[in-house]
């Protein structure tokens, strides 16, 4: 057998070596540009099939293998400094979009010439004068593609965030001439705002009654139905169920990535919001649905005393977005990237992620929620809601101040009219914060 040259020596035969390794880690990263999997650090096994819409093989995903060591050893950081970095995952602040809406490049691009947007109104002839029609088009057409709204015969009135809608559907609905304030009510664990928002302003209109569950008085109230809930993900139904009752059903959560869609939502008054929906939290755009004409006057007024209307660009926006959600749900079996099924496999992976996590250590405990019939999805689906509802166990009486021991910020129990054993986790955030939460939980002891 023939000697290699001298030239040959150790050092070469290392520096190939790594450059295969480096090339063969490229290759791996190209191939699965647009799988979701890569983000979240799961092992899967998978085979191809193919299919011929496409004419091209496609991966098919048969499990996923979620040990603790998995967990552990795929989402680990390797830079020291994450160790004492804090993780805040108190808001719901929906950073984990933003990948998708980076890979969507130009295509949701809008130029605004700057004569353009000078008027206070865009349609003088609707109710809520400062809705700009192409915005109010897209809200239509993405209920209608999703089946998750009824909008014929609605007004629809647009308000900066939800937020700024809640409190004009408040002043719409209180009656003016009443001898004391209307009490509003939601059923604990309620959203952690309801209480704050209402009270704020210290309003003679209405003022926070507190848990549904308990409220016992005579006369006119407000319900607030969240659903699916925040902090909990359940579905709710009205709690109170009593003469003089209004209802305001909240659904800023009712999208087919979070919750099945098995009902179209038929209400008086439906709040919806870009945040929640698209990921766009610093849009600042929300929208009602609402059935009475008057209602939606006096919430229009509200707003038009609050802010005189709502930003035309931020209007703009949203409809060039909304158009690229409903364009990628109609237009799935081209190359568009559906928004809803790209999101929805994200929520998946994170929850198995964190589930895993949760059953391995046994701290915590989590709800359980049964897979139902989505129409949107046309098959059964889970429901992934945008916050986690965790439970301590053990002897952890306080499970805020536990997580933060570990540099993990959350919002406690107290918040939501509930005990401090609970507290409210995100599931929205980056990539790279949520795998360090994991791997923190994956680490707790007792």
């Amino acid at each position: 057998m023939s000697k290699f040259p001298i030239m040959f020596s150790m050092r070469h035969f290392l520096v190939v070596s790594l450059a295969l390794n480096a090339s063969l880690i490229l290759r791996i990263v190209y191939d699965n540009e647009d799988d979701p999997s890569k983000y979240m650090g799961l092992k899967k096994t998978t085979t191809s099939e193919y299919d011929a819409k496409s004419r091209r093989e496609v991966p098919i995903i048969h499990h996923l293998r979620l040990s603790a060591s998995t967990l552990a050893n795929s989402t680990c950081s390797d830079h020291p400094e994450d160790r004492d970095r804090i993780v805040n995952l108190d808001q719901g602040d929906p950073k984990m979009y933003e990948k998708y809406w980076r890979k969507m490049g130009d295509k949701t691009t809008i130029t605004i010439p700057g004569w353009q947007s000078i008027s206070y109104f865009s349609d003088i002839t609707n109710i809520c004068w400062f809705l700009e029609p192409e915005f109010a088009k897209e809200v239509v057409r993405l209920h209608n593609v999703v089946g998750n709204a009824v909008t014929e015969g609605r007004y629809i009135v647009v308000g900066t965030g939800s937020s700024q809608l809640i409190l004009a559907t408040f002043y719409a609905l209180s009656p003016p001439d009443a001898a004391e304030p209307i009490n509003v009510l939601s059923a604990s664990p309620y959203y952690s705002s309801y209480p704050s928002m209402t009270d704020f302003q210290k309003s003679g209109l209405y003022k926070w009654g507190g848990d549904a569950k308990s409220f016992d008085k005579d006369g006119p109230y407000i319900e607030l139905v969240t659903s699916p809930n925040n902090p909990d993900g359940y579905t709710r139904q009205p709690v109170v169920n009593r003469s003089g009752g209004i209802l305001i059903h909240d659904l800023a959560y009712y999208w087919p990535h979070y919750t099945p869609i098995s009902t179209t939502s038929d209400h008086d008054i439906t709040l919806f919001t870009v945040s929640k929906s698209t990921g766009h939290a610093g849009m600042r755009i929300g929208w009602a649905l609402v059935k009475d004409k008057e209602v939606a006057k006096r919430m229009t007024k509200f707003i038009e005393l609050n802010t005189i209307g709502v930003s035309k660009d931020s209007q703009l926006r949203a409809a060039k977005i909304l158009k690229l959600v409903s364009d990628s749900t109609e237009q799935e079996n081209s190359q568009e990237l559906s928004f809803f099924k790209y999101s929805y496999e994200i929520m998946e992976q994170r929850w198995k992620q964190l589930r895993a996590s949760v059953e391995a250590n046994g701290l915590f405990t989590l709800p359980n929620f049964p897979p139902e019939f989505c129409t949107f999805f046309n098959k059964e689906t889970e429901n992934l809601p945008a916050f986690a509802w965790m439970k301590c166990e053990k002897d952890i009486e306080d499970c805020q101040s536990f997580l933060g021991e570990h540099k993990i910020l959350s919002r406690g129990g107290k918040h939501f009219g509930v005990s401090q054993r609970y507290v409210r986790v995100s599931m929205l955030d980056t990539d790279e914060n949520f795998n360090l939460f994991i791997d923190r939980l994956s680490a707790m002891q007792i």
